[in-house]
C-alpha cells in the first residue's frame, strides 16, 4: 500500500461478453477495498465496459499482436509500479513478472459450470458476485433521450457468429406478439440494437425492416450508452452475446436464445435473466430449433416475475 490507498491490477478479457462477466469481482473488491484505485487492462472492443468504472485511475488497452507480443508492451506498462493485487484472468505469466504484494490467477482452459462460477473461484467466491454494468449521468440522460417513456422492448438480433443468430422473422413475430394487446408487454416501444460494423447491420436489417416502427440502434453508441439503454429495457431479447450479457448487468430482464452455445456455461446472469435453448445438443444445434412459443413463454413469465409488486 503507498499513499494510504492499494493499487490493484486487474486483467480481463478481450471480449465484451467475458469482460462483463468478470465486472462482478471488480464490484466485489470496490466494496472490500474502499480505498483502493484499479488498473483495468483488457481488449480494445471491451474497453467500454470499464469507462465509467468507479475509482478507475488507468485503462489500459490490450490489442492482439501476432507472436503474443501484445503482452510484453502490457509488461512494460505496469511492471514499474507495486501492486497490492494483481488479478489476471487471462491465467498468463504475467502475474509473476510484476511486483505485488498478492496474486490472483485465473485457470486457462474449457471447464464444466458457468463462466461466472470459474470466476468467482479466483478470489475464493462462492456464490460468485453478479456482474454490474457502470454508466453516467450524462448516458443515462442520452438513453432517456432515444428512449423516452416506457415500456421498452429491446431486441438484440446479433451475434460475433451467425450461427449464434435465433432467425430474424421469429424475433419479429415474439416482438409482434408481445406488445399486442393481451401481450405481456401490450403497448410496449421496440428498439433494435447491435455493435458496430457491415456484418452486424447486416443481421439486424430484416428486423429492422419488418418493424418499421422501432427505434434503430445498431452500431450508433457508445458501449455505456448501451448500457445506460438497456438499462431502461422492460425486457431485452437477444442472441447469445455480448449484449445480452451487457443487459443483465444493468438488472433489466433478460431472455437469453441458445443453441449454438451453452447455456449452462454462458448464460445470462443477472436478476431477472433466462436462458432459451433450441433443441438439442449444445453447439451442435441449429437455432431454427428454438420455437417461438417456448420464447414467448419465457418472455411473459419473466415480465411478470420482474412487475413491480
Amino acid at each position: 500500500m503507498r499513499g494510504g490507498f492499494m493499487r490493484i491490477l486487474f486483467v480481463t478479457s478481450t471480449r465484451i461478453g467475458d469482460a462483463v462477466l468478470s465486472t462482478g469481482l471488480l464490484r466485489h473488491l470496490l466494496a472490500t477495498h474502499p480505498a483502493a484505485r484499479f488498473t483495468v487492462a483488457c481488449g480494445p472492443a471491451a474497453a467500454g465496459v470499464f469507462a465509467r468504472m468507479p475509482r478507475l485511475e488507468r485503462l489500459i488497452v490490450v490489442a492482439k499482436q501476432p507472436w503474443s507480443l501484445h503482452w510484453p508492451k502490457l509488461w512494460a506498462q505496469v511492471a514499474f509500479t507495486w501492486w497490492d493485487l494483481v488479478v489476471d484472468l487471462r491465467a498468463s505469466a504475467l502475474a509473476w513478472m510484476v511486483p505485488a504484494r498478492r496474486r490472483a490467477i485465473g485457470k486457462g482452459g474449457r471447464r464444466p459450470g458457468h463462466r461466472l462460477t470459474h470466476l468467482g473461484a479466483v478470489l475464493g467466491l462462492s456464490p460468485p458476485p453478479l456482474p454490474i454494468a457502470w454508466t453516467s449521468e450524462e448516458d443515462r440522460a442520452r438513453a432517456a433521450d432515444l428512449l423516452p417513456g416506457g415500456p421498452w422492448l429491446v431486441l438484440g438480433p446479433t451475434a460475433n457468429w451467425s450461427e449464434k443468430v435465433w432467425p430474424a422473422g421469429r424475433f419479429v413475430e415474439v416482438a409482434r406478439r408481445l406488445t399486442a394487446p393481451g401481450g405481456g408487454l401490450a403497448g410496449a416501444r421496440i428498439a433494435v440494437l447491435g455493435g458496430p460494423g457491415e456484418g452486424e447491420r447486416a443481421m439486424a436489417a430484416p428486423v429492422l425492416e419488418a418493424l418499421p416502427g422501432a427505434v434503430d440502434l445498431v452500431g450508433k453508441l457508445a458501449l455505456p450508452e448501451v448500457a445506460a439503454v438497456l438499462g431502461r429495457a422492460a425486457l431485452y431479447l437477444g442472441n447469445d452475446s455480448g449484449l445480452m450479457h451487457l443487459a443483465a448487468a444493468t438488472g433489466a430482464p433478460v431472455v437469453g436464445l441458445f443453441g449454438q452455445s451453452d447455456a449452462r456455461e454462458y448464460g445470462p446472469c443477472g436478476p431477472y435473466a433466462v436462458a432459451v435453448s433450441a433443441d438439442g445438443e449444445p453447439f451442435r444445434t441449429s437455432m431454427t430449433r428454438l420455437p417461438v412459443e417456448r420464447v414467448v413463454a419465457a418472455a411473459e413469465g419473466l415480465v411478470r416475475q420482474a412487475a413491480p409488486a
